[in-house]
């Protein structure tokens, strides 16, 4: 028998946790305290969101831009935690998966609606924003072992690390990885916070009108860094896949069979309503970690290498620039620390990214037809061969564009255009299949209406600057 984990690259094969079981429902924790116990998916999202979006092009477009543009991360953090908050209370309320869920939209192609046809579709350039991850983690540990005076290849370490992660994922024993990855990674975070506090007793520390003038828009430094700004919007907070890959945490954590399948049940609705709390916590939780790890990097871009003359460049200067932020503040002996923490938050990226998509694949069988939902041992089978290939491909496609930096952009961009449908879809099933008893007040309808027009004109910007202008 394989042992399941929700972070895990695999299903247990006697029980399906894509499913509402019939058990005894789970009453939901009343206070905030004890939801804390209850919270997880989140912390999976964050291990996947703290890394390239907010290490390489956040901290570039500081950079690049300086603090014009820190309106911009502000709202890139927080327009899209609504739509990830209200298609998981779709989820666990309705116990479909996030791709059964988007067939229920109308206008099939064949067995399948038009959204799905555009994933499949973008499936490539999607791939190509982890081969960047890939070959930015290579990159820095091709940059720490030069630390030691160790001369390695940044694709000969790319390749290493590929290979690292298809035999970690492959086996689905990857937790203990997590384990220390996640510290490591919240390190890493803390200690840009501390640069971006230390930045204020150096010659680049921040004034008042700095701030002001970074929260003032400013339309024409964002016409000007258009294409980074969007690739920025597209991988920072949570990503289109982040909110995907929420759903599907969210029902391995067990929220739906907690609620309980009987929705007859005269109990089930302050279940729902209570488990939703639970979600909600989880996600707004996780919103001010990503927000308190994301604008640091901003900052120390747009303060200290935006002020030393300094956009970083090239394959192999990125991650030697980026180290700035941290030897600039803290002296030259931080660029250990800033190495180390490339790495791991890099590498933990890979993890959490390929772990989260493999959960997709053998959902696009089923809803095609092609495989039976009740087929765990089939669907296991795929899930660790998906695993174990994609690393090797995203190293591949590296290997034909090398420079991650360009490749990292591409999959933000991407992002960015299939927000849209994320938040459409997600209006669209509250409407037509939502129960009506656990349906969200008005003001967040309206403000899903809100953001879906947001994210329309995002999608059209990336069209405009990025494909139709080059």
């Amino acid at each position: 028998m394989v042992k399941k984990t929700m972070a895990g690259a695999v299903l247990d094969d006697a029980i399906d946790p894509y499913t509402q079981r019939d058990g005894k429902p789970l009453a939901p924790p009343t206070n905030f305290i004890n939801r804390i116990s209850y919270l997880g998916p989140s912390l999976i999202i964050t291990g996947a969101v703290i890394g390239s979006g907010e290490l390489v092009l956040t901290t570039s477009l500081g950079a690049a831009a300086g603090w014009s543009l820190l309106w911009w991360l502000f709202l890139s953090c927080w327009c899209k935690a609504l739509v990830q908050a209200e298609l998981a209370r779709y989820t666990i309320t309705s116990g479909d998966t996030y791709l059964r869920a988007i067939n229920r939209l109308p206008g099939k192609i064949w067995r399948i609606s038009w959204p799905i046809w555009l994933g499949l579709l973008a499936y490539v350039p999607g791939t190509m924003g982890l081969g960047g991850i890939i070959g930015g983690a290579g990159q820095s540990m091709s940059f720490l072992a030069s630390l030691w005076d160790i001369t390695i290849d940044g694709v000969i370490c790319t390749g290493l690390i590929a290979a690292s992660a298809s035999i970690i994922l492959s086996t689905g024993s990857y937790k203990w990885l997590e384990r220390i990855s996640l510290p490591l990674v919240l390190v890493f975070t803390v200690a840009t916070l501390i640069c971006s506090v230390a930045m204020q007793f150096t010659e680049y520390r921040t004034e008042p009108s700095d701030i002001l003038a970074g929260l003032t828009p400013d339309f024409g430094i964002f016409v000007a860094f258009a294409a980074l700004a969007l690739a920025a919007y597209g991988y920072t907070g949570t990503t289109s896949g982040d909110i995907t890959a929420y759903t599907y945490w969210c029902i391995e954590k067990g929220y739906p069979s907690y609620l309980g399948a009987d929705k007859s049940d005269p109990g089930w609705v302050d279940r729902a309503r209570g488990w939703i709390k639970v979600l909600h916590t989880d996600i707004w939780l996780a919103l001010i970690i990503v927000t308190c790890a994301t604008i640091p990097y901003y900052i120390l871009g747009a303060g200290v290498l935006n002020a030393m003359g300094i956009v970083p460049e090239g394959n192999e200067a990125t991650i030697g620039a980026l180290s700035n932020i941290f030897t600039q503040t803290l002296g030259l002996w931080a660029v250990w620390i800033f190495a180390i923490g490339a790495f791991f938050i890099l590498y933990s990226t890979v993890l959490s990214s390929v772990g989260a998509g493999g959960r997709l694949i053998p959902d696009y069988f089923i809803e095609m037809g092609f495989l039976e939902r009740s087929n765990l041992r089939v669907r296991t089978l795929i899930i660790r061969w998906y695993l174990g290939a994609l690393p090797i491909v995203a190293f591949l496609i590296y290997l034909f564009i090398p420079n991650f930096v360009v490749l990292i952009m591409i999959g933000g961009l991407t992002s960015a255009l299939f927000l849209p449908i994320q938040s459409g879809a997600t209006i669209w099933l509250h409407r037509k299949h939502m129960d009506q008893r656990i349906k969200p007040n008005p003001v967040v309808f309206y403000g899903l209406w809100l953001i879906f027009l947001f994210e329309v004109v995002m999608a059209g910007f990336v069209i405009w600057f990025v494909v139709l202008q080059q």
